[in-house]
């Protein structure tokens, strides 16, 4: 018995040469443009984790650094130019691709002392985020993290409430406990 062809084969045709015009020529344009988007707002995402970790870490070393330490006692804005450095190094201002391809623009660290906290501010601002030519040109983005320090200098002992280290420097002879 001879073997019969199906005058309809649905995988092999004799005038298929290939993938279809539509899926090729116009959809896979389409799937890049939304991957490449959804990649940017995937990075802009982590850029406010990142804006998180390094304003954390700007507060807690002005916290620490802004009246103990001897080097920067005379002028603030040496500690506030080392620590702006550190962050804009972490947020990726000195890495090329990265600043290119979030757009970063600028990076700006602001410190306000008050009587008894510290403000510390955060603003990182990028250009247009989003450009497809002459139809679309998103505005830049600004991000804003404020950190609140208090304030850590203190002409007294510091004595927590509840533990009995003000009844003893009183009976000392004062807040330093000597007489």
């Amino acid at each position: 018995m001879a073997r019969r062809r199906f005058p309809f084969a649905p995988f092999r045709s004799r005038r298929s040469r290939g993938q279809a015009t539509l899926e090729t020529v116009l959809l896979l344009p389409i799937f890049m443009f939304f991957l490449f988007a959804f990649a940017k707002i995937f990075a802009l995402l982590i850029l406010v984790q990142k804006m998180e970790i390094a304003s954390y870490y700007a507060a807690t070393r002005w916290e620490l650094e802004s009246h103990r330490n001897v080097a920067y006692v005379s002028d603030d804005n040496l500690l506030k130019a080392d620590i702006r450095n550190d962050v804009m190094d972490y947020l990726g201002f000195n890495n090329g691709q990265l600043k290119g391809f979030l757009n970063l623009a600028s990076a700006n660290l602001d410190i306000l002392r008050t009587e008894v906290w510290q403000e510390v501010t955060l603003t990182v601002k990028t250009g247009p985020v989003l450009q497809i030519g002459w139809m679309y040109k998103s505005p830049g983005l600004t991000f804003k993290v404020i950190k609140y320090v208090p304030n850590r200098d203190r002409p007294i002992q510091f004595v927590l409430p509840g533990s009995g280290g003000a009844q003893n420097a009183a009976q000392n002879g004062g807040p330093g406990g000597g007489g």
